[in-house]
């Protein structure tokens, strides 16, 4: 049996097209299947379109979330529902072609692999949005040491054995492929041109981007604490040499008049600090929230 996740929020304009292309490419690997799609709170009449599709074909379940919880939460509940041999994951706005998880499969079958990616090897995307998402892939894949990082997202099939491993995975600031990579297993890929979104607005913004970049980066490497330990480290030695240089510049009686080279040493070590101290509360509110134990996602309704 082959599972797919698919979590959409406020994608009303987008679901015809997208049950009809899911429904193909899933009847065209077997008959044997199950599509859950998670409803991450929408506002509009995503909910209402969706049950439709299940009116239509009880193969299409649908886990209705009580709030907006995010994308990786939404995936996360999908997740935890799903029954199949093999599970597929693909985000609700067609970016990913649904006709490549067969490819994924019989790669998966065929092969040995337990976990199989959509690696993007071209995206038809706007300039900014490739080059920043090629900067943090680039910077992610060395930082975080995992392999099989680059230019992946959360488009993919596991195994019922490596999805396990993965819902073990129970912290709340959730980056999927670095979790989905943090597993292990045998691991493989298939290449595809990514083209940009048809209808509709894309859901995550600019920010919402560079917050999933940044929860990737503090929950796989230990780079942020170690600016706080080599800014400071500059600072003492640039110290120590403004030291040696007013030392020096007494003696010889050509010291610098007036009080710029205290007032520069002030507001260094005072950025220095406050780059610290504001990485650190990053740390701090991480673990604030693994303590408060949270659930990911509350489930507001299923409907198989």
């Amino acid at each position: 049996m082959l599972s797919l996740v698919i979590p959409v929020y406020n994608e009303e304009v987008l679901i015809q097209e997208l049950f009809s292309r899911v429904k193909i490419a899933m009847e065209s690997i077997g008959p044997d299947f199950e599509v859950i799609m998670v409803d991450d709170g929408s506002t509009d009449a995503t909910l209402k379109n969706l049950e439709s599709c299940h009116e239509q074909d009880k193969r299409f379940k649908i886990v209705s979330l009580s709030r907006n919880f995010g994308h990786q939460a939404a995936y996360t509940a999908g997740l935890n529902y799903a029954k199949g041999d093999f599970i597929a994951m693909l985000d609700g706005d067609l970016q990913d072609p649904p006709e490549l998880i067969g490819e994924m499969y019989q790669k998966a079958c065929n092969e040995g692999f337990d976990i199989v990616y959509g690696r993007r090897i071209k995206r038809h995307e706007h300039f900014s949005k490739k080059l920043l998402t090629r900067i943090f892939h680039l910077v992610f894949s060395r930082l975080s040491r995992l392999e099989n990082m680059k230019q992946v997202g959360n488009f993919s099939l596991m195994s019922k054995r490596a999805l396990h491993s993965f819902l073990s995975l129970q912290e709340k600031n959730r980056y999927l492929p670095g979790l989905r990579a943090f597993v292990g297993f045998k691991q493989g890929y298939v290449d595809y041109s990514r083209p940009d979104r048809m209808k509709g607005e894309a859901k995550m913004s600019l920010y919402k981007l560079v917050t999933l970049g940044l929860d990737a980066i503090f929950s796989f490497s230990s780079l942020p604490v170690k600016i706080c330990l080599y800014s400071g480290l500059i600072g003492v030695i640039l110290i120590f040499f403004a030291l040696i240089y007013i030392l020096i510049g007494k003696l010889g009686g050509y010291a610098p008049v007036g009080w710029s080279s205290i007032i520069l040493s002030v507001y260094f070590i005072g950025s220095v600090q406050l780059v610290s101290i504001g990485i650190l509360g990053e740390y701090v509110y991480r673990i604030y929230k693994e303590t408060q134990n949270r659930p990911i996602f509350i489930v507001n309704k299923f409907i198989e």
